[in-house]
């Protein structure tokens, strides 16, 4: 994966989304004219979280992400490396069935299989090391476990790609001076979408760290891809 100019320390990482924790949830809605509220609805249903089910919301932020899991009867754990987006979850959600936990994707503070699925919608990208990451998500799910990566991808169309990437940068950057107190932040966000891998990359490294039934879909023409994939029940 091309990380060219990308290559931030965790704590750094960890340190951009404190600053834009606030208004995180705004800024994304913004910046898609609300079309991630759809993406979200999908993923939501590609998790198909049930009563009693134990599940990972993994760079959870603020944890909009989690709470359809919770709303299902799921117990969940959004974990994310960003104190300022977990405190900012901790108020918001109050009422749901969520445990926010401090959480690395490079090692997590949990015990081996003890997650039904194992989720990280926008954030995968920003993982320093990928396939560590993988290892350890197939590390703490169950036999037969569930992994869904959601993430920013390629459009399948090639003109409407160039214009997608012309967007992100230019398009970005004014929506966050107006909105963000880091507008830099995002900044640094745009060039990570644009510098990650298609689909076909994405799925072949999911499988090459250990996962079985791996398929994608695509959303909005490619612009964002819902890979799933299951632990095997025997390694």
């Amino acid at each position: 994966m091309n990380r060219a100019r990308l290559d931030k320390d965790p704590g750094d990482v960890a340190s951009m989304f404190d600053d834009v924790a606030a208004r995180y949830d705004l800024m994304n809605d913004a910046m898609t004219f609300g079309i991630a509220r759809w993406w979200r609805k999908v993923i939501t249903e590609t998790v198909a979280p049930q009563p009693g089910e134990e599940i990972l919301d993994l760079a959870a932020g603020t944890g909009t992400s989690s709470v359809p899991f919770a709303q299902a009867g799921a117990h969940v754990i959004a974990g994310d490396i960003s104190e300022g987006m977990l405190a900012v979850g901790r108020e918001r959600q109050r009422g749901h069935d969520i445990e926010f936990v401090h959480a690395d994707a490079l090692d997590l503070p949990f015990e081996d299989e003890v997650f039904d699925t194992v989720t990280i919608s926008f954030g995968f990208r920003n993982v320093a090391d990928p396939d560590r990451a993988l290892a350890e998500m197939l590390r703490v799910l169950r036999p037969g476990g569930r992994l869904v990566i959601a993430e920013f991808s390629q459009p399948v169309f090639r003109p409407f790609d160039v214009v997608y990437r012309e967007y992100l940068m230019r398009a970005i950057p004014p929506v966050a001076r107006a909105l963000s107190s880091n507008p830099e932040s995002y900044e640094y966000l745009a060039e990570s979408i644009r510098a990650w891998p298609g689909q076909d990359e994405l799925a072949r490294r999911i499988a090459d760290s250990g996962f079985d039934q791996v398929q994608y879909r695509n959303l909005s023409g490619g612009i964002v891809a819902i890979h799933r994939a299951v632990r095997p029940a025997a390694r």
